[in-house]
């Protein structure tokens, strides 16, 4: 099987001489570990004994973390080096990821109180939100560095590919190595930033070219990342929405017993991230101008989340989640080169760290905003996400 990272290298343009394949492997490898741990965190907090709001919690952290830190790793970038900042992230990624196995491994032998069960997942996934945040940020800022503005999203679209890639392997690895052992899977997947560290070490050029002047700062309500940071936000806002209410979209609406649910919306997010595979890809075909991207993109999803709306099978959910993911996938790589465009070869990595710091928002706040929208109408949370997706594609654009 050819590695999903080799592939969506080759087809960069020839022009580009910066090797990106160091970069991909090591976000796809994260994106994994990462994955794995949402996906396994449901059985595990059965085991211990959490509440399903201790559970949420655990995962919700990180996003937090992402938000918090994502600018001053993206300014840390900016001082120190892409790919100083790349290697932190990366080992200490490693590093943190192999603590939170060993004391899953450790709590599901020893059967903790509960509290203390949930107090070491916080922390545990926490901490490797501190050193995930910086990977992103320093990863955008330098492709922003190496490639020119006319390549910037084909090139930021193969990024997300590698992360859709790792969205989808890395819950499907997890759930056949959880046939075994719940700790097995975790063991496993930390293997795979230490990879991505050792590929990075080895593999990604000593090139810093925007040390050659001094770092700016960049304020949040610059005028230049309106759009963008509006956009990032309002992205990972319905993702959140649609991946925190689907299974109980199923419950409810589609009238499941609990284990069909499971399945159903296990399948709607394998859909997502194939979806987003393949529109990553074809973005990197494509010659549109970011705004152009966002525009169509923001159509296509919404008419994906308003179909989902009437979604009284399956397979209408599955159809309606894999057209939505299937826009996102022209966005997300849209909105980040929208945002390096518009700023100078000084600025990128504190606009990388304000992109995702707006994304980060969006992962905090949707979990949330979709479950309480849920409560008044199960079809809501999904009429808002279009509504919102629309009005980003019918934003004028500047003068």
């Amino acid at each position: 099987m050819p590695n999903p990272a080799t592939s969506i290298d080759a087809a960069l343009p020839t022009s580009v001489s910066f090797n990106l394949r160091p970069l991909l492997i090591a976000n796809m490898a994260c994106t994994m570990a990462m994955m794995a741990f949402v996906s396994l965190i449901g059985p595990i907090a059965r085991v211990l004994g959490l509440a399903t709001w201790q559970a949420g919690a655990a995962v919700t952290v990180s996003g937090v973390i992402w938000m918090l830190l994502a600018r001053p790793w993206g300014q840390a970038s900016d001082r120190l080096g892409r790919r100083r900042v790349l290697l932190l992230g990366t080992g200490g990624f490693t590093l943190a990821y192999w603590a939170l196995c060993v004391f899953i491994d450790a709590s599901l032998q020893l059967l903790p109180a509960a509290t203390l069960a949930f107090i070491g997942l916080v922390l545990g996934r926490g901490l490797i939100g501190v050193f995930y945040a910086a990977i992103p940020a320093a990863g955008y800022a330098l492709i922003a560095d190496n490639i020119e503005p006319a390549h910037r999203a084909k090139a930021m679209a193969s990024l997300g590919a590698a992360n859709a890639c790792g969205l989808v392997l890395g819950p499907a690895i997890a759930a056949l190595l959880a046939r075994y052992s719940l700790s097995l899977p975790f063991y496993a997947m930390a293997l795979l930033p230490m990879l991505g560290f050792v590929v990075l070490l080895t593999k990604l050029a000593r090139q810093e070219l925007h040390l050659k002047q001094p770092p700016k700062a960049v304020n949040l309500s610059d005028p230049r990342l309106r759009r963008p940071l509006v956009v990032a936000f309002a992205a990972m806002l319905c993702v959140s929405i649609a991946q925190i209410t689907v299974g109980f979209f199923a419950l409810d609406r589609l009238q499941m017993n609990p284990a069909d649910a499971a399945q159903t919306a296990g399948i709607a997010l394998t859909m997502v991230g194939l979806a987003l595979i393949c529109s990553q890809l074809l973005v990197r075909k494509l010659e549109w101008p970011p705004l152009r991207m966002i525009r169509v993109g923001a159509l296509v999803s919404a008419l994906g989340f308003a179909g989902s709306m009437f979604a009284d099978t399956a397979w209408i959910l599955w159809l309606g989640f894999f057209v939505s993911a299937a826009g996102m996938g022209w966005i997300f790589p849209s909105f980040a080169a929208l945002a390096a465009n518009a700023v100078e070869a000084s600025e990128q990595g504190a606009t990388a760290g304000s992109v995702g710091a707006a994304q980060g928002l969006g992962v905090v706040v949707g979990p949330l905003a979709g479950t309480l929208i849920y409560a008044v109408e199960p079809r809501l949370p999904y009429l808002v996400a279009a509504a919102l997706l629309l009005l980003i594609a019918l934003w004028p654009a500047p003068r």
